[in-house]
């Protein structure tokens, strides 16, 4: 599809070594922020500092420190150390990869301050406020586009790249959007272990009943995307492979990780990306109040349906919460029920974190498949080749084995006191905020180095194509289908009294 300014091939052949390979440095990245958040387990506050961004209708409550604590350092000082902390760490690495630290380190200062601006104007509340927040921002309507920072970091990103190549080419150095975007992902172990976590202290037939549900939902939907993908639209391997995970997985994380397991350009994922997110937005403003009208006495049925439908963790969570309020709402003025809240949304959590799971299986099977089957990865069909578990270790991509270390680093410990899972949730908390500047960084880095004029000519087009008939054609109604088979039937608990 698009091309990008450098060459494609070579995006993608990494140094060998643990300190001069991005997908390595993703993964140190990601666990020593994953070892600062998980301080405060042991009651000790590294990550308090870091910058919160939050919806906002007073633009002075935009940004700021994410921890009382740390609040005397207002936004600017907390905006200012956690520039520094990433610029230290990320500078140190490329350093070791062989990049000029002082072009780098340039080029990062201005990626980094453009990201900020982008995510505090992605959170304007007209822009993000959610449905069920109006009221707290004062205002009648929003377009609820909850990430829309990371499409206008994408589309400053654009901007420069394509109409002042000057600039562009002084901040590529910085632009390194597979980076940024693995050590996100790493950072997102954490928060999918520690999720999961909490939802075995739950009740365990909804875990369970989850669990079933998304196997049988992503056992349907991957290859149904990839085989529209690939016989309908005629997209290649590379790029259908990676849209069947973004669609059928979750958004960003599985595009990226599936791209990566088969030596995408890094282009493709990012893309892909941006057109999930436009999706989630309408899909979010859509399903809570489609799955209330028809499944407010079905509460669970609807909670899975969130998290099997809406294809980011923010979106789906927050489809969830919505779907939640607007079911107990009806509930009680039209059947006189009180439920408990927080059942609809734990239905959602469920399906949504074991979606996430997906990621690091399919990363690996892909890695495998592209490796043994000659036709997917380009060669020639009847080439002579001999697969290696070499081959396959270095298709691999390391950054999903700091994801799975995080995640099965908190779901091992077991965290079975309240006030433990309570501290390793706030430190998961933490870290996630860096995770959503990594990920900001990437969008913007993606846009610098895309060539805009030649993206619809290659499969723009395409790709909405793909994802409206896969989401209206039959992930709705797939996902519909299997949230009733496993949680009709199964009601909240009611409030006493």
């Amino acid at each position: 599809m698009a091309a990008l300014a450098a060459e494609p091939h070579e995006l993608l052949v990494q140094k060998k070594g643990f300190l001069k390979n991005e997908d390595w440095w993703a993964v140190w990245l990601g666990l020593l922020i994953f070892s600062l958040g998980a301080g405060q387990i042991a009651g000790v506050d590294l990550l308090g500092w870091v910058a919160k961004f939050g919806v906002w209708s007073d633009v002075t409550k935009a940004v700021a420190p994410n921890s009382k604590a740390f609040a005397f350092l207002g936004a600017g000082g907390s905006l200012i150390l956690t520039y520094g902390f990433l610029l230290a760490l990320t500078t140190l690495g490329a350093w070791f990869m062989g990049n000029s630290v002082k072009r780098f380190a340039a080029g990062f200062t201005v990626l980094f301050w453009v990201t900020v601006a982008a995510n505090t104007l992605g959170n304007y509340a007209y822009l993000a406020a959610t449905p069920n927040t109006l009221e707290k921002f004062g205002i009648s309507w929003s377009l609820g586009l909850g990430e829309l920072g990371f499409v206008i970091a994408l589309a400053v990103g654009l901007i420069i790249g394509n109409f002042f190549p000057n600039a562009a080419a002084f901040l590529s150095v910085a632009a390194k959007p597979e980076w940024y975007i693995k050590t996100g992902i790493v950072i997102l172990g954490m928060t999918i272990g520690i999720k999961t976590v909490g939802a075995m202290g739950l009740a365990s037939t909804v875990i369970f009943r989850g669990i079933c549900a998304v196997i049988e939902a992503y056992l349907i939907y991957w290859p149904v995307v990839y085989i529209l993908s690939r016989k309908v639209f005629k997209f290649t391997p590379e790029w259908a492979a990676p849209m069947a995970s973004g669609i059928s997985i979750c958004g960003v994380a599985a595009a990226i990780a599936t791209g990566s397991a088969i030596r995408a350009r890094a282009i493709v994922p990012t893309i892909l990306s941006s057109v999930i997110i436009v999706f989630v937005a309408v899909e979010l403003l859509v399903l809570p109040w489609v799955a209330s009208t028809f499944f407010a006495d079905d509460p669970l049925v609807a909670g899975a349906w969130m998290g099997l439908a809406v294809k980011s963790d923010g979106g789906a969570i927050a489809s969830g919460a919505i779907t939640d309020s607007l079911i107990r709402a009806k509930a009680l003025a039209e059947y006189g029920i009180n439920y408990q809240e927080g059942w609809v949304l734990m239905a959602t959590t469920t399906a949504k974190v074991f979606i996430d799971v997906f990621i690091g299986i399919w990363a690996f099977v892909l890695a495998v498949v592209w490796s043994v089957f000659p036709v997917l990865s380009g060669r020639k069909a009847g080439e002579s080749y001999k697969v290696s578990v070499r081959e396959i270790g270095d298709r691999f991509p390391k950054f999903i084995l700091g994801f799975l270390a995080t995640f099965l680093i908190l779901f091992t410990w077991g965290l079975s006191d309240e006030s433990i899972v309570k501290a390793a949730t706030a430190g998961a908390g933490q870290a996630n905020l860096l995770r959503a500047i990594f990920f900001g960084l990437c969008f913007f880095s993606i846009g610098l180095i895309t060539d805009v004029r030649k993206l619809w000519a290659e499969g723009l087009g395409r790709i909405v194509g793909v994802y409206s008939i896969a989401l209206f054609g039959f992930i709705l109604w797939v996902g519909l289908g299997i949230s009733y088979l496993f949680y009709h039937g199964i009601l909240p608990p009611v409030v006493a009294g």
